[in-house]
């Protein structure tokens, strides 16, 4: 470990014991389905039975729970295409503090409804012509409500990393993880958690061809940003990884391996009617990777599936 970086095994284990009333120990399953496609054991860990569906709820209610209490009660701001703003949502309902969401205008219904019935005021905006954080920060400084961002802060990082804590405690044996990546936090949390239960573990982060700017910024040595990326994956349509995830990326990727579209609906299909889980396009992204055998020579490998909150209309259409 070295010092540079923004987040340690110990922020992890503090953040497992902060949020431990906020969210579900998700499960970890397993299908000889799907160990016959990838060549190698599988072993999921379902975040798509977590709380608001998705991962996001780990990073959420570490961030708000860090909060000071005299500042609570002005909010907070977070930005989001939909699970963080559904896991912020959920916390901000629980504890009692007012939450506006920044979500694009193009969000799936799904997760805009699931986010509005939480009580979260929702600001829209265009991904293609307006930005986001611009919007975000004009609202904090009207409120003077805390910024809850999506992955690039040591609270989130630290939170998503419960995930692997979680998966290592019951399955501390795996050869290798693999882990999608959109703007780094849970690839970041999850990397130096479980590289401190298992040094020798490999770690692969996945992304979508379309949305490839972690794999181009691993190339590069350095952050690249691209344009908005049209994927059915819309949890891992960043432009960039951050400023905090990055630098753990760099140290722990083995490799960022990257899955088309058509490979992502085939790890759904599969994962529905095979293992019976149902995952959204980007919770489905690592697991594409390993059915396609872009992980070598690893026997026993973990799964991350993010998150499970997919549009009945996309269902409908694709699987």
């Amino acid at each position: 470990m070295t010092a540079e970086l923004a987040i340690s095994p110990a922020s992890v284990h503090e953040a497992a014991a902060r949020i431990a009333p906020f969210i579900h120990r998700t499960p970890v399953m397993t299908s000889r389905s799907a160990d016959e496609r990838a060549g190698a054991q599988l072993f999921f860990k379902c975040e798509n039975l977590q709380r608001g569906g998705s991962f996001k709820i780990r990073g959420a209610a570490n961030r708000i729970l860090s909060i000071p209490p005299a500042d609570r009660a002005r909010g907070v701001v977070a930005f989001s295409s939909g699970n963080h703003a559904q896991a912020v949502a959920i916390v901000s309902h629980r504890v009692g503090i007012p939450a506006t969401i920044v979500m694009p205008t193009d969000a799936p219904q799904s997760k805009v409804q699931a986010t509005r019935a939480r009580g979260a005021h929702i600001v829209t905006y265009d991904r293609q012509t307006e930005d986001r954080e611009e919007i975000a920060g004009r609202i904090l400084r009207e409120t003077g409500a805390t910024l809850v961002p999506p992955f690039d802060d040591p609270l989130i990082m630290a939170g998503q990393g419960t995930a692997a804590l979680e998966l290592l405690q019951e399955v501390p044996d795996l050869d290798a993880l693999v882990i999608c990546i959109g703007g780094g936090g849970l690839f970041s949390g999850c990397a130096v958690a479980a590289r401190s239960l298992r040094p020798e573990i490999r770690l692969f982060g996945v992304e979508p061809e379309r949305a490839n700017d972690v794999w181009l910024s691993v190339e590069a040595g350095k952050r690249v940003t691209i344009a908005p990326p049209d994927t059915i994956a819309d949890g891992l349509r960043t432009l960039a990884p951050g400023k905090w995830t990055f630098p753990v990326i760099q140290q722990f990727a083995e490799r960022v391996l990257l899955v088309t579209e058509e490979q992502i609906v085939d790890a759904m299909r599969l994962l529905l009617f095979r293992a019976k889980i149902l995952v959204e396009p980007s919770g489905a992204v690592s697991a594409a990777a390993v059915f396609h055998r872009a992980v070598e020579g690893a026997k026993r490998i973990g799964v991350i599936l993010s998150g499970g909150n997919v549009d009945p209309e996309f269902l409908v259409g694709n699987l």
